[in-house]
């Protein structure tokens, strides 16, 4: 128990000394570049998650899902009679390149980047009694990034009769939450919710610098520091249909999903100044002239959100498909009461998973015990900058398994899911086209936390 301690206390100072270096000139508008949501698994699928459940699997897109960390199915079993219900720690980490490409004059500027995509524990909640009746439990709590801001832009122009311009737009911030969630499995039926705290900052900056050589001009920076912050809660449910061939024998399961969550709206506080500097020869400033505003109480109002969609899976555990439909309100989003340059988002995602291993299979084929997945996802872009934005992509995951289990009394285990994802924004008649490769890897640590040991 001490060494799973060690290991999370070691995972969480990573996270929290991990910075984001990503510079992408959209995370200006709204809330800033919303990262990705699902764990690894989910993303190889598409980022499919409404109707996906395992033991071995934190879904928290999906709340409901959690119920299914105390239930092995008789799928599962048929196909590994040893699987058990293990205490679940995942931790996911990504490196992302992305290529922004300017068509008026043609540029490109890239950036590649290591970042934490999330921390989470899954915990099954044994009732020996309440199984018994069809009824299981599961918990979970992490720690996640919801979006990023990290860009500077220069921006060179001339005012009419004065003289030329440099305008430097500079910001930083992002939104984390940490989260508390539970599921329960009552039969066919999963109901569940998460809840935590949201929380995060948003600094933006403007400098302006006269470009002369005869004329000394002052420099300006217009800045504004905002730190925000609320409880949040959403929820979800799930819905399991058996089909049966002629023979009465289980032919494959339909999982029928959906989750969701209400707008919100975050307290916050703004600091905000106006100044004018000038620069030494060492490029240190020094303040000529200023005006303050502290402590400016505001609120965000965070958009409503909802998605559903379905998985299924052959009685033989090797495959498993599903598709997903998610929209996200942004036309409420506000900012200290004013709005902002996004529109109503919405996202299709369609993805499968392939296990060849069964009962028969022996452990030297290792590959035959690595999970195959494949998916992609459409949808436009929040971002309203006039034109129709597209959004997309195509994603590839496998699932390895660091140990295979040879016998009854092994307890332990670990998978290394890891995904690709080539994604675009924009098209070709964008002003600023972006796109992403992203390579992520979460690796799924799996054992048996707070049993007490019995000597027989």
């Amino acid at each position: 128990m001490t060494t799973h301690l060690r290991v999370l206390l070691f995972t969480l100072f990573i996270y929290t000394t991990a910075t984001a270096q990503e510079n992408s000139p959209y995370s200006r508008y709204g809330l800033g570049d919303m990262v990705p949501n699902q764990n690894m698994i989910n993303r190889g699928m598409g980022g499919i998650a409404a109707g996906y459940a395992d033991y071995q699997t934190i879904n928290f897109v999906n709340p409901a899902s959690y119920g299914n960390l105390g239930y092995i199915d008789s799928f599962t079993l048929r196909n590994n009679p040893n699987a058990l219900r293990n205490t679940i720690f995942d931790i996911g980490v990504e490196i992302n390149t992305r290529t922004l490409k300017e068509g008026d004059p043609p540029q490109r500027f890239t950036a590649t980047n290591l970042l934490v995509s999330y921390l989470q524990l899954g915990i099954p909640v044994k009732m020996r009694k309440l199984n018994k009746k069809g009824v299981f439990m599961g918990m979970s709590m992490g720690l996640r990034p919801v979006s990023r801001i990290n860009y500077k832009v220069y921006k060179n122009g001339r005012l009419q009769d004065i003289d030329s311009l440099l305008t430097v737009y500079e910001g930083s911030g992002g939104i984390s939450e940490a989260n508390f969630g539970a599921g329960i499995r009552i039969k066919k039926f999963n109901l569940g919710f998460n809840t935590g705290y949201r929380f995060g900052n948003k600094d933006y900056s403007t400098r302006l610098s006269f470009i002369n050589d005869s004329v000394t001009y002052y420099q300006s920076n217009s800045a504004s520091k905002t730190n925000f912050g609320s409880v949040f809660t959403n929820a979800g449910m799930q819905y399991e249909i058996t089909f049966k061939n002629k023979n009465r024998k289980p032919k494959g399961v339909l999982r029928l999903g959906a989750y969701g969550s209400l707008s919100k709206t975050l307290g916050a506080t703004q600091d905000i100044i106006r100044e004018t500097v000038v620069y030494d020869e060492f490029g240190a400033p020094s303040r000529i002239d200023s005006v303050f505003e502290k402590s400016v109480k505001g609120d965000i109002v965070y958009p409503a959100m909802l998605g559903f969609g379905f998985t299924y899976q052959d009685s033989s555990n090797h495959w498993l498909f599903g598709a997903d439909f998610e929209q996200t309100y942004w036309d409420k989003y506000r900012f200290y009461n004013q709005a902002d340059q996004v529109r109503n988002s919405w996202r299709v995602r369609v993805g499968a998973d392939f296990f060849p291993a069964d009962l028969r299979t022996p452990l030297k084929k290792y590959f035959s015990f690595v999970r195959y997945r494949a998916g992609f996802y459409y949808g436009n872009d929040y971002i309203d900058l006039g034109a129709s934005r597209p959004e997309y992509g195509i994603t590839l995951g496998f699932g390895f398994p660091l140990k295979l289990r040879k016998g009854y009394y092994e307890t332990q285990t670990s998978i290394l899911n890891t995904t690709l994802e080539f994604g675009s924004r924009g098209n070709k008649n964008s002003d600023l086209r972006e796109n992403i490769f992203r390579i992520g890897f979460g690796l799924a640590l799996g054992d048996m936390w707070f049993n007490r040991s019995k000597y027989y």
